[in-house]
Order: structure tokens, then C-alpha cells, then sequence
């Protein structure tokens, strides 16, 4: 009979190596390490029941901030599934999505129904350093965790300890950026175009020329417009008329592919190269030939050859049929960040998902290793990169 129960014993476990071979979720999430992870080991709510629910504030989908919001979205959506099909238990992420109007009143207000309406923990969002800085102290107000991928301006982590950012801020891109294309180029004679209305161009625009002052650079021109404005023709030809050996772009990435063609149009040479503090490939894109030879810096790249990395690009190219960009991969890694802070507090509690957030160092994220610095900002490695043949590449 004990021989019996051995041969019955060894025939079952036959059986569920071939199941468990033949599903490949199981296996990820089995897996002793030797498969790659998307991001890191996916976290586990272990002692945490049903939904988790997690708001988040995109851009809404018109004009040109259309590409942002499905690049945003795209980010979460992947991540998301990931990571709640990881789960052993019962626990699962709900993200309950608002819309911002593309403005700071329609920013505030979801901020405010996400909080006092649905009473989410955390927000993931929003878009801009504008909005940010407007919805921000709500967040710190009622003690809820503000997270965004996105906002790049000097300072607005410091508005309280509930606040969290994924994007590296000015300060951290710009000098290098200066720095780097100086001593490499030799430039003496530059010109900037700014966005007068929006913050995280208007901090651009000053962290450009301090960085450019520190670095004996001359401004032989500097305008400053407003979105939608007719006369960008204007602008760029008193720039072109200034002579300037690098022109600096210090707006919202959705209006420099219309001014890198404008003033290529204007016979701004391609001698003269463009550059700015952030850029997607979709931008580079939108703006065709008169990209080639921009500079920039990048939070992400496609070429980081790490298994979380090529993982993440992977199964985004088969789920959406194309190629992940800068704002897909720091929205990806948001919520792989969020989970990661809510998994080890075992808790929906904001204070307890802050007191997490605030303790991360040297997580292993698309993004490379991830950390926060006293006040909130996130600290990796950014790269310098430059167009070469309509490609992002980095600056060797």
C-alpha cells in the first residue's frame, strides 16, 4: 500500500509541474528569480483584502495632449495589470481615473472629489508643475499621498511630506545639461523661447540661464510667449536675427515639435541645435527633420539593456502594437513605486504609505534605481541624449 501511495504521490506531482509549466503567469509569479521581473519582484498585499483604491488624474485627450494621456495611461494600465494578476491573494488595485480639463480649476477639481468623494489614499497625477502646484497643499491639507510621474519644477516636493515625484526635477537635469553640451560644443552666443505662463517653463527658463551664466554663456536673445499664440513667426525671427549658436526650448513638450519646424522653416540653421530639459520620442516624431541634432536628457531609455528594463518594453510593444516612450515608462513605474510602498506597509492608510514612500532607496525600477530624497524628489540616473536619424540616442 506504501508503494502505492508513492507511485500515486509522484504521478500528481508529475501532473502539476506540466500545469504550472504551461502557465507562464504562475511561473512569474513562482519564479525563484531567474526569470525576469517587470519591475523588480512584484509586490504582494499579503494581509490586505479586496479592492485597494488608488485615484489618478490624466490630462484629458484633446489636441496635443492627446499623446501624453495615452502614453500616461498606457504606463498605468500595463503596470497595473501586472501587478494585480501577481497576486497570491485576494487584493487587487482599482484605479478610479479623473480628468483635469488641461487646466489648473479642473486639476483642483478632481483632486478634491478623489479625496472627499471617493476617499482614495494616494493620487497619482497631475500633468503639469502648474497644476501641481496648485493641488498639492489640498493633498498635504487632508493628509492623502499626491504622487506624480510628471512634474518637473524646482520645489514643489517641499510643499509638504505627503508629496511624492517620479520626474527628476530642473534642478537635477538642466546644469548638467548645459554643462555637458558646453564643454562639448564650445557655444558662447545663446538664445531662449519660453512659455510665460506655465511654471515648469518659466523654472526651465531660469535654471537655463543660471546654468548658461555659470558657464560664461552670453543670451543674445530671450522670448517669452503664450500657448496658442499667432505670432511665434515673430519670435523665431528675432531669435534667427540674433545669431545665436544654440537655441534653447523652455516649454511644455506639447508645443516644440510647432516651434523646432517653425524656425527651421525661418532658415534657423541646422547648425544651430535645439535644446531641451525633457523630451519623448513622440515629440522628435512630431517635429521630423527639425529635430535632428537636438540635446536633451532623458529619465528613461530603450536601450537600458536590464531584464526590467527589455521586459517592460516587450510586453508594451504587444499589448499596444508600438514602442513605450519616457512618459509611459515614468507612469509604469509610479505605480510599481505605489505598490511597492503599499505592499511593505500592509496598509491602505495614506500616513503609512507616506512613511514607506519616504524610506525607498535604491529600488530597482525601469527607471534604474529609484530612490527619494528628504523633500520627496525622486533620485536615479538621467542621460544626456541627442537625434541622431530621427532616433533618440545618447550622447557617448
Amino acid at each position: 500500500m506504501l508503494r502505492i501511495n508513492k507511485l500515486v504521490l509522484a504521478f500528481a506531482m508529475t501532473v502539476l509541474v506540466i500545469e504550472i509549466s504551461g502557465c507562464d503567469r504562475l511561473l512569474d509569479i513562482i519564479s525563484d528569480g531567474d526569470m525576469p521581473r517587470m519591475d523588480g519582484e512584484i509586490p504582494q498585499f499579503e494581509g490586505l483584502h479586496g479592492e485597494i483604491s488608488i485615484g489618478v488624474v490624466y490630462p484629458s485627450p484633446v489636441g496635443n495632449f492627446e499623446p501624453v494621456r495615452t502614453r500616461l495611461e498606457h504606463g498605468l494600465e500595463l503596470a497595473l495589470e501586472e501587478i494585480n494578476n501577481a497576486q497570491l491573494g485576494d487584493a487587487r488595485i482599482r484605479l478610479i481615473a479623473e480628468e483635469d480639463g488641461n487646466d489648473v480649476d479642473g486639476a483642483v477639481e478632481a483632486f478634491n472629489k478623489l479625496i472627499h468623494e471617493d476617499g482614495v489614499p494616494a493620487i497619482i497625477g497631475p500633468l503639469t508643475s502648474s497644476q501641481s502646484e496648485a493641488v498639492f497643499p489640498i493633498a498635504q491639507e487632508n493628509r492623502v499621498v499626491a504622487f506624480s510621474s510628471t512634474s518637473f519644477s524646482t520645489g514643489l516636493s517641499a510643499i509638504g511630506g505627503v508629496i511624492f515625484r517620479v520626474s527628476l526635477t530642473s534642478d537635477a537635469l538642466i546644469p548638467h545639461l548645459v554643462e555637458v553640451t558646453h564643454a562639448r560644443f564650445g557655444y558662447q552666443r545663446a538664445a531662449i523661447i519660453t512659455d510665460e505662463t506655465d511654471l515648469v517653463s518659466q523654472t526651465g527658463d531660469r535654471a537655463f540661464r543660471d546654468a548658461l551664466s555659470e558657464n560664461g554663456v552670453t543670451i543674445v536673445s530671450r522670448e517669452g510667449r503664450r500657448p496658442g499664440e499667432s505670432d511665434l513667426e515673430a519670435h523665431l525671427t528675432r531669435i534667427q536675427e540674433s545669431d545665436p549658436q544654440v537655441v534653447f526650448i523652455a516649454t511644455v513638450p506639447n508645443d516644440m515639435p510647432e516651434i523646432m519646424v517653425k524656425g527651421r522653416e525661418l532658415e534657423l540653421p541646422s547648425s544651430v541645435p535645439y535644446i531641451v530639459a525633457q523630451v519623448s520620442k513622440d515629440e522628435v516624431q512630431d517635429a521630423g527633420g527639425a529635430a535632428e541634432g537636438l540635446f536633451s536628457t532623458s529619465n528613461w531609455m530603450s536601450t537600458t539593456s536590464t531584464p526590467r528594463n527589455q521586459a517592460f518594453i516587450t510586453n508594451y510593444r504587444a499589448k499596444y502594437g508600438r514602442e513605450p516612450n519616457v512618459w509611459a515608462a515614468q507612469s509604469y513605474a509610479t505605480l510599481y513605486i505605489l505598490a511597492e510602498a503599499i505592499a511593505n506597509a500592509q496598509s491602505t492608510d495614506s500616513e503609512s504609505i507616506r512613511d514607506v514612500l519616504a524610506n525607498i532607496k535604491d529600488l530597482d525600477t525601469v527607471l534604474g534605481l529609484f530612490s527619494f530624497d528628504a523633500v520627496g524628489d525622486a533620485h536615479y540616473d538621467p542621460t544626456i541624449i541627442t537625434v541622431e536619424n530621427g532616433e533618440l540616442t545618447r550622447l557617448e
